[in-house]
């Protein structure tokens, strides 16, 4: 890789596969195998038929499935990339979900964006200033760094949701991503705002965790109740006598429920509190009460 300030990011086999060309789906077409290089400036495929260079500039969404046709499910997990009404999708030798973080990471990695943090913490709107701050990409975690020196990490599997909004920032109108995650044991909100691509991009990493989050647990009535009295601020060493119930049984609830990521375990004691997920799913269960 020869641009000037460029350096490379990942290097792995893998196979490539366009399926939208000038903004047309393409009839049939197939994997080509080859190797699949990502440096801080462009993704460039190498197959038999030569190079090809992606330039991330021109990189405006990142995702996973794309319905196309049988020829797609050959290969099994792959990343959906679009740029300039095309879409490409690749299949890697290395964990598909490594290389997306490396993709999001080369894409958005020190980029400067504006941030209220906390915008709202424990359901009460704070009064707090919008700052500067870079982001930062990591496995399962976008680091915020603002500028007065607060670091903020919004960890992907703790996102209780995305949504987009219109607010004034620093006396414009623009648009705001609200996070919503857990700071401590704290439900929080930062607000993050920037250049548009830049903030559809980190939406769609956000987005990604949010969607871990939704439902998809099935829980019966007693690991409910376990997780309604957490909720209502009840120590984890309580709940045996709060719920009359037998501290092994207990502890095997909590381990049920940290498989399951809904607990987060805090240390050996069995001391544990709730995720995101656990949140919502006490939430529900309290107000079907």
């Amino acid at each position: 890789m020869s641009k000037e300030g460029e350096h490379k990011i990942t290097d792995t086999k893998g196979k490539f596969l366009q399926v939208v060309k000038n903004g047309r789906k393409l009839n049939d077409p197939d994997w080509t195998s080859g190797r699949i290089l990502l440096s801080n400036k462009r993704i460039v495929l190498a197959g038999n038929q030569g190079k090809r260079s992606i330039p991330l500039s021109k990189v405006n969404g990142l995702k996973g499935r794309y319905d196309v046709n049988q020829a797609v499910a050959s290969v099994s997990d792959y990343l959906s990339v679009e740029f300039e009404n095309n879409v490409v999708l690749l299949g890697t030798g290395m964990d598909i979900d490594e290389f997306e973080t490396d993709v999001y990471g080369a894409l958005l990695n020190q980029k400067m964006i504006l941030t209220k943090h906390p915008a709202v913490e424990g359901g009460v709107v704070q009064d707090t200033e919008w700052e500067k701050a870079r982001i930062k990409i990591s496995e399962e975690m976008v680091n915020v760094a603002i500028a007065s020196g607060t670091f903020v990490g919004i960890e992907l599997d703790d996102i209780g949701g995305v949504d987009r909004a219109t607010r004034t920032v620093k006396g414009e109108q623009r648009t705001v991503l609200e996070v919503e995650h857990t700071q401590g044991d704290t439900s929080v909100q930062t607000y993050i705002s920037g250049e548009t691509r830049r903030c559809a991009l980190l939406e769609s990493l956000l987005k990604k965790g949010e969607r871990k989050n939704e439902g998809g647990v099935e829980l019966d009535e007693t690991e409910k109740e376990v997780l309604m009295a957490l909720y209502s601020g009840v120590s984890s060493f309580e709940i045996p006598d709060f719920l009359g119930m037998d501290v092994d049984e207990v502890e095997s609830i909590f381990e049920r429920l940290v498989e399951v990521d809904v607990l987060e375990e805090v240390r050996k004691r069995r001391e544990v509190s709730l995720k995101t997920r656990g949140r919502n799913i006490a939430s529900e269960s309290i107000n079907e009460k």
